[in-house]
């Protein structure tokens, strides 16, 4: 992969697109995990502005979070020690890309509604301090409206313009998912469930090879698909940044991270 230094400032570089892992709050204890991060951001150009997507947001019609104030994050999370509810991200607010997001979206007859009462979730913010710790990249999150991959790869292709002004569009989930594997009490870098090894070397081949219909049918052709992903919200992210990055002419998928965490794959991809 062919990378480019970072930049003091946004660049009209065309970023790429993301999909990552973004765990629960205690993986940002995980000093690889945030490493990693902060080594993949400055690995591209800084982007002029992110979208957002991310598995803890789920609404219909397509929703966008604040966009003309700050709003505080969403601590969409319970039962954890009161310093991950401390966590602050201000990101300036992304007003032109709300605008720019409605209108691509509206011109396929997609609804989009705002929410300025919405700020980031963890899905977005806990990544995000890891790669862009000054906060001062515009962020706006989206809603995903359906957890159909047809209706989200549709979304991806029509939001693939957003590319050309600069922003980074970010799907946020997980690669694998089944919290009945997450056990506090073993080591963190304990080897995974078979079952999620398998997988995660499944979606690894299938996302080299650009096979996006095997992707869509995850659950019908991955092996342990539905037992890596009993609910699919954590992978549905995956659909849109394929869906922008297919419909923008990006053919390289490039594993940046990978690994395990309590058995859940951390694997996240770079297309470009």
């Amino acid at each position: 992969m062919t990378t480019t230094p970072p930049t003091t400032g946004p660049t009209t570089a065309t970023p790429p697109v993301l999909f990552l892992s973004h765990g629960a709050p205690p993986l940002a204890d995980d000093a690889t995990w945030t490493a990693e991060l902060a080594r993949w951001s400055s690995s591209f150009a800084r982007p002029s502005s992110i979208l957002m997507v991310s598995a803890h947001w789920e609404q219909a019609p397509v929703t966008v979070s604040a966009s003309r104030r700050r709003a505080p994050l969403t601590y969409d999370f319970w039962g954890f020690p009161q310093r991950y509810y401390e966590v602050t991200y201000d990101a300036p607010p992304a007003p032109e890309l709300a605008d720019e997001v409605t209108a691509l979206l509206g011109g396929r007859g997609v609804e989009v509604h705002h929410d300025e009462s919405r700020g980031l979730d963890h899905g977005g913010y806990v990544p995000l301090v890891e790669m862009y710790p000054e906060a001062d990249v515009p962020v706006l999150q989206m809603s995903m409206p359906t957890l159909d991959p047809v209706t989200l790869l549709e979304v991806g292709r029509t939001l693939a313009p957003l590319r050309e002004q600069g922003t980074l569009i970010v799907g946020s989930g997980f690669t694998t998912h089944n919290l009945a594997w997450f056990d506090p009490r073993a080591a963190a870098d304990a080897p995974p469930p078979a079952v999620s090894a398998e997988f995660d070397h499944w979606a690894q081949e299938q996302m080299a090879t650009g096979d996006v219909d095997s992707l869509e049918r995850m659950l019908e052709v991955a092996p342990g698909g539905r037992e890596a992903h009993p609910r699919t919200e954590h992978w549905a992210p995956l659909y849109v940044a394929l869906g922008a990055a297919e419909a923008s002419g990006a053919s390289t998928a490039t594993s940046s991270v990978d690994g395990f965490w309590y058995g859940l794959s951390k694997r996240s991809w770079q297309l470009d």
